[in-house]
């Protein structure tokens, strides 16, 4: 498995060598499909332009700095050697494990990315992992620390995952945003036994195990065949707008979910097609 950095992972007087290896694709947040802004007229792909409107040209790259807003127009410049004293005042290559915390105490949307801890080449380096592995996995914890990358600081978590180390790199607490506006609505609204229990049947009946097979992307697939359609030239159907759900009372979509549920699952909804009638395509002048 590539890394993308390799270093330690240490607590105590303990150091293990280990690599960091992504374990999402770059694509992983967006769809797999990218796109290119073209000029409607002739399809060529546009330019962006670093224009300065003091000046009214444009400015190369060494031309550019960076600058922090102070105020309305005005600018604190920031140098690349001020960043560089700041990133190269730490860089052990270790990741320095402060606390081990029971696992479900660490709330998820913490989360940033997502990497796998690569155990080192020999047995006399897997051995401490496995060992690191196996403590974790038995006593229920995760391990939260920090690490230096690039010259730039990254709070994380390491957790057990099956046979490996992972490692979720962190949000700091001023980047979450707070839910109390919402748990101020919701308190004082209550439920009635009845909706209650009837809202039990409804998770009840949909119970199953987690499969990430499932995890498909109606989308993406959509996507592809609306590109590989046009691609053939073929002229793509437009869906009919779907009408808004009516409002209706909130035991009888329970009772209706119930009943639905008992039915078993909808079937998956296929991609639209488009039509074959071929579409004649106009030259790029």
């Amino acid at each position: 498995m590539r890394t993308s950095w390799n270093g330690s992972l240490s607590f105590g007087l303990v150091s293990i060598p280990v690599g960091l290896a992504p374990a999402t694709k770059p694509a992983a947040r967006q769809s797999d499909v990218s796109f290119r802004l073209l000029h409607r007229e002739c399809a060529t792909p546009i330019k962006q332009k670093r224009w300065c409107p003091t000046h009214d040209r444009e400015v190369t790259q060494d031309e550019i700095v960076r600058g922090f807003e102070v105020a309305k127009g005005q600018f604190v410049i920031v140098e690349d050697a001020d960043l560089e004293a700041i990133e190269q005042s730490d860089d052990s290559r270790s990741i320095e494990i402060r606390s081990f915390v029971p696992g479900e105490s660490v709330d998820p949307i913490y989360f940033d990315r997502h990497y796998y801890l690569v155990p080192g080449s020999n047995a006399a380096q897997r051995r401490p992992y496995v060992l690191l592995l196996q403590a974790m996995r038995e006593t229920e914890t995760v391990a939260l620390g920090r690490f230096v990358r690039a010259g730039r600081e990254s709070l994380c978590l390491v957790r057990a995952r099956g046979d490996a180390l992972s490692l979720e790199t962190l949000f700091v607490v001023e980047d979450v945003y707070s839910q109390a506006e919402i748990a101020e609505a919701v308190e004082e609204t209550k439920v009635k036994g009845t909706e209650l229990a009837l809202a039990k049947q409804v998770i009840e009946s949909l119970e199953g195990e987690f499969d990430p097979a499932e995890l498909r992307s109606d989308y993406r697939r959509d996507l592809r065949a609306l590109l590989e359609a046009k691609t053939r030239g073929e002229e793509i159907a437009v869906p009919e707008p779907v009408a808004d759900a009516p409002v209706i009372d909130l035991m009888e979509a329970l009772k209706a979910s119930v009943a639905a549920a008992k039915k078993g699952p909808a079937p998956d909804k296929k991609p639209a097609r488009a039509k074959s009638k071929p579409r004649s395509r106009a030259k790029a002048s």
